[in-house]
């Protein structure tokens, strides 16, 4: 990666065809303190269906950020999230037997020729229509076992599942209702036209489900994480990994966290010099958990400003979400709560710490519970304290929820800002949640 002019705004619409680390070329470079604007392509089903892809994700090329040294944080504030696409689909997978090796997300072939990672063309509509350009075989690795075309009104505000004949339309003029991007390389998953649960209302509220920094070594973008990396683990492919050990140099920039919408900051970890920001997998929206492993994938601009923390050592990404989206039981403490607590704690002799702010340590790994013990570990690096003290904390003032399963997860917690003021990034909290 070569360096560039340092850019106050920079500007990216062009995308790595399923691949994140260092020897991607980058967009550009972007001034600490500056902003980046994407246009990103739908992730997840187009890649997934889309033979050439080395990746289950269509993100962007990867932004170095001016000062950002290994060992140092990005901060990214998201400001604005924009969906561009009037429809989508999406449902529950299966996998078509022949089209991969090892794993169905990356080791692409050809069922007929086995040419590797051909390249294909449209055929008509339907889980037939993606065939191999060198044979004509239908060369996709996924189709639905269970799915669904949604249309959104024009403001995005909620979207209506098809019957039929609405998905077969849509399906017609696939790529203009998901308004794939000119620069992409990607199928449209309405080419399928899927068309289960036929006119049940769903409610929006637009996500970026893999943003983050880059990782060290090249990984398929959907498996920048400690679940999806699972796959990777003795995978006989040009990605595959020896052990556990290889897949810590993640930067889990696959999160799929609902949370991480317009208002939020994302502190990321930087582990190659100038950090490699990138974007991806716009969702319309996604019931916790993403309990379906997909959902409304979508294309749409992303606005956010960027800062360097420097020496904040992170493994894996914090989160400070809009407030609103907080736990009750991890808010900032009201003026009354506080007032509460200072003359309980006049009444018992004890010295009320007063200054706390939330944070949310995202953990991932191969199931729930691994997931929650790297945020753990992770807190108690961050903090300072120890696994006993950080479950305590997190259980009197704090919790945890599931970003994706079988293995994301959001620790919450109430930090002493005094803690978070040594490592530097107390200024963000307060910010955040106006302390």
């Amino acid at each position: 990666m070569s360096q560039q002019e340092v850019q106050q705004e920079l500007s990216v619409d062009e995308y790595t065809l399923g691949l994140v680390g260092p020897d991607q070329e980058w967009a550009g470079t972007v001034a600490d303190g500056g902003t980046i604007e994407t246009y990103t392509p739908p992730a997840c089903w187009g890649p997934m269906i889309t033979p050439e892809f080395r990746g289950g994700h269509e993100v962007t090329r990867p932004v170095r950020v001016e000062n950002a040294e290994v060992g140092d944080a990005i901060a990214l504030k998201i400001r604005e999230i924009e969906v561009t696409s009037m429809a989508t689909s999406t449902g529950t997978m299966r996998e078509r037997e022949g089209a991969f090796g090892d794993d169905p997300f990356v080791d692409h072939r050809c069922p007929d020729c086995g040419t590797e990672w051909p390249d294909s063309v449209v055929e008509g509509t339907g889980e037939d229509a993606i065939r191999c350009a060198e044979c004509g075989a239908n060369a996709s690795a996924f189709g639905f076992e269970y799915g669904y075309t949604v249309a959104f009104d024009d403001d995005h505000t909620v979207g209506l599942t098809m019957d039929d004949d609405g998905a077969h339309e849509l399906a017609t003029d696939a790529a203009d209702v998901m308004d794939i991007p000119e620069n992409a390389r990607q199928h449209p998953i309405v080419l399928y036209e899927p068309s289960e649960i036929p006119g049940t209302l769903g409610r929006l509220r637009p996500f970026i489900g893999n943003v983050g920094t880059t990782p060290p070594i090249e990984l398929p973008d959907s498996h920048n994480a400690g679940d999806f990396g699972q796959f990777l683990i003795d995978a006989d492919h040009d990605w595959g990994l020896e052990s556990e050990a290889d897949l810590e140099q993640r930067t889990d920039g696959h999160m799929d966290i609902s949370e991480v919408r317009a208002g939020a900051t994302l502190i990321c970890p930087v582990k190659v010099d100038g950090g490699g920001v990138y974007v991806g997998d716009l969702h319309a929206n996604q019931g916790d958990g993403e309990l379906s492993l997909h959902t409304t994938d979508v294309s749409g601009t992303v606005r956010m400003d960027v800062e360097v923390i420097e020496g904040l050592d992170l493994d894996g990404p914090i989160l400070l979400p809009n407030a609103e989206d907080l736990p009750f039981i991890s808010k900032p403490y009201s003026n009354e709560e506080l007032e509460t607590g200072r003359e309980l704690a006049a009444a018992h002799g004890v010295d009320l710490e007063e200054a706390m702010g939330p944070i949310q340590v995202i953990g991932s790994g191969a199931t729930i519970n691994d997931a929650t013990q790297n945020a753990f570990d992770r807190a108690g690096s961050l903090l300072d304290m120890s696994e006993g003290e950080v479950r305590a904390r997190c259980t009197f003032t704090g919790g945890v929820q599931v970003g994706r399963l079988p293995g994301v997860v959001q620790l919450d917690v109430l930090a002493p800002l005094e803690i978070l003021e040594e490592r530097g990034m107390a200024h963000l909290v307060r910010d955040q949640y106006d302390l």
